[in-house]
Order: structure tokens, then C-alpha cells, then sequence
């Protein structure tokens, strides 16, 4: 199956950079650097692998392993010594260097004076961990030598606010590169991939985060439950190990941040429920735990929208896989060991409607955001929900000029996702007495169904799977 379903952009990218270092670049500098960033087992490494294959210029591929500086300089000397750059031979001969800038050095006495070639750095964040000077050796490296030579230097890494903080100001790397986001297949992707209908390829999404390695095990056209049913038997199936490493990798020492994270995953969305959820956690730990969370991009924090301000956030888990594997697979995974993968696929059966009713939510969000010069009222520029501390009234859609204090509401709306029941004249009914409670709205503002199985309501404007999907297509 292709792995490669909606990554022609960036594919694209990759190779624009490509044509200063081939035609010289500017004032005798034809090097770039990109750096690439997106979550883990999105498939930024298997990208620029493909990149590296459709091109078959000479490159080194290095991918620290989050050992020790001496475990990193040999593993990157060992790689340029059999990498397919034309003198790589040459390395061979030499000690291990001491340091990256040396390193560095022997790097550019091997690459190629006169053809492209390129040079990848994967998992770039552990080599900053483990050496406070890396970032200045390769911003010296680069600016003095690689720079010069026509090379594309690829930056790769996981963790997100560190790949993002690599190229802003005060940093050495600054402006040295161009930034590309790897995002995961999105539902249409999905739905593409695996040749699903509109309304199951956001099953797969919602369980899947649109991860390839998740994705390829998938049957095509098949099922939810068909590739559940058969993931399940499996303790080494993407969907089981992902989960694992990816938590493994991103809190290799923080298990209070992992706990915090777990009640989330649970289905805890107040500060107060999540603390006592984690461990009866006191209001300043929590604090330092959920800030962790939500600058790696683990957790969003939303806010209610409407025109009047609040300081009520709602967390959620941000990545969709990481949410259904927190809240069923990573708690069956000893049972899945032991052969009875039926009774955690039962499980996930029983909460599957209520898990996907809230699950399902944010990427809606996103779907109507995306339509919305399209589909959506004039002046609809962002997209949330609508909540109070008790819950009453709670909306799921709220469009509106902006967020999170909006100056006019553009819309209101519901979202009924379930198989067989229909948006109808009583959840109409309900909807128009949300609306005379959200701040902002009156009588003449326009009403918006989100319905798996259709509307038969009368009066209101609906939005199907199918209407969706486009937002992506």
C-alpha cells in the first residue's frame, strides 16, 4: 500500500529547495537547510527517504538514538563512512572525532564540491539535549562551509516546541532554514488510502491520527472493526507499540505529566478532575504538569468562544490516535498478551459511541474552519464551542469573527454523530434554546446541523460526512 497518499506537497517543497543548490544560489552560497518537524510515526523519516530515492543524488542519512555524545559522533562517523557519497571511503581511516566540529569537519572534506548532495540529521532534538553547544557548532559549520558547498542540510524532529524554538530569534540556527510541518494523513487522505466512504474514513481518522505505520495495516475497504478485530490479536501491531514508544520518548522521566496525560486520555477535561483524576495532584503541580503537556503539543486547551471573555479551559488529548490508545488500547494491552484481545475489542464496542461523539468534535472544528469561505456565514473566521461551568448550556459549534472573545457570531450549531438516528425537529428545538443562551447570539443567528446520518429537521442548514471530506479534498 502507498505510504505516500497526500505527501506530494511536501515532496514538492523538498525539491524546490533543491534548485538553488543545483543552479549555485546567491553570491556563491548554494547550501540550504530545511528543518522538519511533526509528530512521531507521522513518516518524516520515510519522506525524506522517499525524497533521497526519487532524486538519487549522494546523501548521509544519521539518526541519533538519544544516547550519549560519544555514542552519537560514532554512529554519525560510521554512517558517513558507508553512506553513497563518492569519497565516503575516506573516512574510514580516520579516528573518531572528539567533537561536532570536527565532525562537521570531516563531513564537509567528504561531500561533493561540484554535484547536489544531502545531508540528514534525524531526531536533531536528542542532539541538542545531550550537547548544550550543538546548535552553535552547526550554525558555525554551516555558515563557514556547508553553506558554500551545494548541499541541502535536512533537520528532522519529533519533539514539536523544539523544532519550532531551533529557528526563532536569539537562536543560532535563526533564519539559517526553511521550516516544513509534516502533518498526519488527514480523513480525506485516509479515506483515499484505505478506499473508505466519507463517514468511515473518519472512524479510521479518529483511530488511526492518520499515522501510515497504523494505516498500512489496515484492510482495504475494510472496516473499523474489521481492522480492529484483527489488530487486536497482535501484541506488536502499530496500533499497540506506537502508543508505547511514543509516550516512552516523550517522558522518558516525567511520569507526572504522563499521569496528567492519562486523565485526560480517560475523558477528563477541568482543571479540578484531571488533578484529582492524576493522583489528587496539588494545583501548582498540575499547573507545571499540564504546561508540559500542552507546549509539546500533547494536550490543547481550549477556550469557550463567544463575546464574552472566560477563564474556563477544556483539555483534551491533541493527536486522535494517542486519544483512543490512552482511553482503550494502552489499559488491554496485558490482556491483548495474553490472547484475549476479543474482550478489549468488546470494550472498545461498549464506549465506542460516547467516545466518538467527543472525540470526533475538534476535527469537525476543523473541517467547518477549513470550509468556511465556502459553506459557512460571512465573517466566520474561527470555530469553536461553547460551555459554561455547569454545563448548561454546553454547544458544540460557534462560529465566529474571531476567538477566543469574539466581537460577532456567525453561527451556532450541533453535531449528532451517530449511525441511525438522524438530526431531527427535537434536537432543533434544543439547539434554538442553546443559542438564546450563548453570549452574542440572538433570534436571526444562523443555525448549523453536523449529522452523520443526515437531517430531517426543517428550517436549518445541515452538513453530512460527504459535505466534510471536502474540507481536505
Amino acid at each position: 500500500m502507498n505510504g505516500f497518499v497526500g505527501r506530494r506537497r511536501e515532496l514538492g517543497l523538498l525539491e524546490s529547495l533543491l534548485t538553488p543548490v543545483r543552479t549555485g544560489g546567491r553570491g556563491g552560497r548554494p547550501g540550504r537547510a530545511v528543518l522538519i518537524r511533526g509528530r512521531r510515526r507521522v513518516g518524516k523519516s520515510r519522506l525524506v527517504e522517499e525524497f533521497l530515492e526519487r532524486t538519487g543524488l549522494p546523501h548521509v542519512f544519521f539518526t541519533a538514538v538519544g544516547g550519549s555524545k560519544d555514542e552519537d559522533l560514532a554512529g554519525f562517523v560510521a554512517e558517513l563512512a558507508t553512506s553513497p557519497l563518492p569519497e565516503a571511503d575516506q573516512v574510514a581511516g580516520f579516528a573518531v572525532p572528539q567533537s561536532w566540529d570536527a565532525a562537521f569537519g570531516l563531513l564537509a572534506a567528504v561531500l561533493p564540491k561540484d554535484t547536489p548532495s544531502v545531508v540528514v540529521l534525524d531526531e536533531m532534538p536528542y542532539l541538542v539535549r545531550e550537547d548544550p553547544t550543538f546548535e552553535g557548532t552547526l550554525q558555525k559549520a554551516f555558515d563557514r562551509t556547508l553553506s558554500k558547498l551545494p548541499v541541502l542540510l535536512v533537520l528532522i524532529g519529533s519533539d514539536l516546541a523544539m523544532m519550532e524554538q531551533l529557528n526563532t530569534y536569539g537562536r543560532p540556527f535563526y533564519q539559517r532554514g526553511t521550516e516544513m510541518v509534516v502533518p498526519p494523513l488527514n480523513p480525506a487522505e485516509v479515506g483515499a488510502m484505505l478506499a473508505l466512504p466519507p463517514a468511515d474514513a473518519f472512524d479510521a481518522y479518529l483511530v488511526s491520527g492518520g499515522l501510515p505505520l497504523i494505516l498500512e495495516e489496515w484492510p482495504h475497504g475494510g472496516t473499523l472493526w474489521d481492522y480492529l478485530g484483527q489488530a487486536l490479536l497482535h501484541p506488536t501491531s502499530a496500533l499497540l507499540v506506537s502508543g508505547e514508544r511514543a509516550l516512552a520518548a516523550e517522558f522518558p522521566t516525567e511520569a507526572q505529566a504522563r499521569s496528567v496525560l492519562g486523565a485526560i486520555g480517560h475523558g477528563e477535561r477541568t482543571f479540578t478532575l484531571i488533578g484529582r483524576a492524576a493522583g489528587d495532584l496539588n494545583p501548582g503541580s498540575l499547573r507545571r504538569s499540564l504546561e508540559v503537556l500542552t507546549t509539546r503539543r500533547m494536550v490543547a486547551a481550549d477556550l469557550p468562544l463567544s463575546t464574552r471573555p472566560s477563564r474556563d479551559p477544556r483539555y483534551r488529548v491533541d493527536d486522535p490516535y494517542l486519544r483512543f490508545w490512552l482511553s482503550f488500547i494502552g489499559p488491554g494491552i496485558p490482556m491483548v498478551e495474553r490472547g484475549r484481545g476479543d474482550r478489549v475489542l468488546q470494550s472498545i464496542r461498549t464506549g465506542w459511541t460516547s467516545w466518538r461523539g467527543r472525540a470526533v468534535e475538534p476535527v469537525i472544528r476543523d473541517a467547518l474552519w477549513r470550509l468556511a469561505d465556502d459553506r459557512l456565514p460571512e465573517d466566520t473566521n474561527a470555530v469553536g464551542g461553547y460551555w459554561t461551568r455547569t454545563n448548561d448550556p454546553e454547544i458544540d459549534l460557534v462560529g465566529a469573527d474571531r476567538a477566543p472573545i469574539a466581537r460577532k457570531i456567525t453561527l451556532v450549531g450541533s453535531i449528532k454523530w451517530l449511525e441511525r438516528k438522524p438530526f431531527d425537529n427535537r434536537d432543533l428545538a434544543r439547539l434554538i434554546t442553546h443559542r438564546s443562551q450563548l453570549p452574542g447570539a440572538d433570534d436571526s443567528t444562523p443555525l448549523l446541523a453536523v449529522a452523520r446520518a443526515g437531517c430531517t429537521a426543517d428550517g436549518i442548514r445541515s452538513l453530512a460526512p460527504e459535505d466534510l471530506i471536502a474540507a481536505w479534498s
